[in-house]
């Protein structure tokens, strides 16, 4: 017994030391309440707010450890903050959930807006710590060419002060995105292939290699020329990159293929569109194995091969007929009347109602407009998820409260309103888009102004805020509801933090 105590001693006291050893070793940073100011104060940094339980904090961790080390030998520090010990700290800088991560620079902070992976954090962070634009000499200028998948370097004339003034403002503006460069001797620029001042060059470790724009430099036309040849001309599509392709603000257009066999000869057919629409399209292709399920929020049967378009903004999505062969006529036939406005999106919806008179309307995809654009009233929607836990407990109040409103003859004034968000599409023009269930929003009547509610899910609280937004001066009145049924609905009060 005494030697089976010692020997589980011994193991314990090894484990200790070799835990203590890799946390040593460890290149992130710790921090607390009471290191996080200090540590934080003047250096560039990258911070992450996590909890111990979240799954995706943990699959974060080796990522996030890689980019640390890399980053340690350009003086970029990657640091964390456990919100389970560290509550007014997380609190004070508005962690809603995890992992969170921030910016941080001489004591003021961003939104971290980049990839999750170690290889894209430094990427993203090494564009953090450079200057807006990198002076470069005939010596300097292979290592900048190659430290990114996309670089961009200008040319212009060492006198042209406007050029240089023009490129420090794009520069700014893009510094979270893209490395710039600055060549202003001449006898290398021709070295470089450069025909004339002022010029500009994207530099790509993929396609063509470098794309060249000559001309006087306007802000916008460098964003709009850097941002369209920095993507890929048709890319793999998936959880890594996806981030990148909906930063871009460009309509995405999936390729479904379901083999490398099948992959092949769409890409060689969707290529030359991909190509003509360039800057105005991103062209992807996904791997329908893997994310075949996706199909559904674009319109799509699970069959393959399949071809869609989908605005990552609104979520609006333009299927191809599954019924046409995936050909580079059928694809630019489809893109030129996609482009000229002829085609219009698919929108999800159930079917309509045959009786829809209770106190709380339905409002399908195809009458969303009808009900919840309506201008003579006021309307608050609720968008909720049948599987939603909190969806659930809200419903007793949100029906109570549609009793109020029809008790009280106030339902010419505002219409209280409820839409499945996992069986409708709200048309883009809906002013919202719903990143959590339940969602509740308030449209005002005559102007159809939207204004979030964020208050309690209580009875008491939902009737003061119509009381208070409504635009025919409501006094909604909870004195007839029996006490019984507020205490059961409030004791099911929830929130939901998707």
């Amino acid at each position: 017994m005494v030697k089976t105590t010692l020997l589980w001693t011994a193991l314990a006291t090894t484990f200790a030391a070799l835990t203590q050893t890799v946390m040593a070793e460890s290149d992130v940073l710790s921090l607390t309440e009471a290191s996080f100011d200090k540590a934080l104060k003047a250096d560039l940094a990258l911070v992450e707010f996590y909890a111990p339980w979240c799954g995706h904090c943990k699959a974060l961790a080796p990522e996030y450890e890689t980019a640390a080390t890399e980053l340690k030998e350009k003086s970029v520090t990657l640091a964390k903050v456990d919100c389970t010990e560290n509550e007014d700290l997380c609190q004070k800088y508005e962690i809603r959930g995890y992992p969170t991560l921030k910016v941080f620079r001489n004591g003021s902070f961003v939104e971290y807006k980049g990839p999750r992976k170690a290889d894209g954090i430094v990427s993203y962070m090494t564009k953090q710590a450079a200057p807006a634009i990198s002076p470069l000499t005939s010596e300097t200028f292979e290592p900048f060419k190659t430290s990114d998948r996309v670089v961009v370097v200008a040319y212009t004339d060492p006198k042209d002060e406007v050029s240089k003034a023009t490129l420090l403002a794009a520069a700014e503006k893009l510094r979270e995105d893209f490395l710039f460069g600055l060549v202003t001797d001449e006898a290398f620029a021709k070295e470089q292939d450069i025909k004339e001042f002022p010029s500009i060059v994207v530099y790509k470790q993929f396609d063509e290699g470098r794309v060249d724009k000559a001309g006087e430099f306007k802000v916008e036309e460098i964003e709009e020329f850097v941002r369209a040849n920095s993507v890929p001309l048709l890319a793999e599509v998936d959880a890594s990159n996806f981030q990148f392709y909906a930063d871009s603000g460009l309509p995405l257009a999936y390729v479904f293929a379901d083999s490398a066999e099948m992959l092949k000869p769409l890409v060689d057919a969707v290529s030359p569109v991909a190509k003509k629409y360039k800057g105005k399209v991103n062209f992807v292709h996904i791997d329908a194995t893997k994310y075949g399920s996706h199909a559904a929020n674009l319109g799509l049967k699970e069959n393959w091969p399949a071809f869609a378009i989908q605005h990552l903004d609104t979520g609006a999505k333009f299927p191809l007929d599954q019924d046409l062969s995936i050909t580079t006529e059928s694809i630019e036939n489809f893109l030129d009347n996609y482009i000229e406005g002829k085609i219009k999106p698919t929108l999800k919806s159930e079917e309509v109602p045959a009786v829809n008179d209770g106190p709380v309307k339905v409002v399908v995809g195809t009458e969303f407009k009808d009900i919840v654009l309506d201008k003579s009233k006021d309307v608050f929607l609720e968008v909720y998820a049948p599987w939603c836990g909190h969806c659930k407990k809200l419903t007793p109040i949100w029906e109570t409260l549609g009793d109020l409103i029809k008790a009280q003859d106030a339902s010419n004034s505002v219409v209280i309103a409820k839409m499945d968000g996992t069986e409708n599409d709200l048309p883009e023009d809906a002013g919202f888009t719903v990143s959590g269930f339940p969602t509740l929003k308030f449209f005002k009547a005559e102007t159809n102004e939207i204004i979030d509610y964020n208050g309690d899910r209580t009875l008491e609280d939902l009737v003061q805020f119509v009381n208070e937004n409504g635009s025919k001066n409501l006094s909604i009145k909870t004195d007839d509801v029996k006490e019984e049924k507020k205490t059961e609905a409030e004791e099911e009060i929830g929130h939901d933090e998707l």
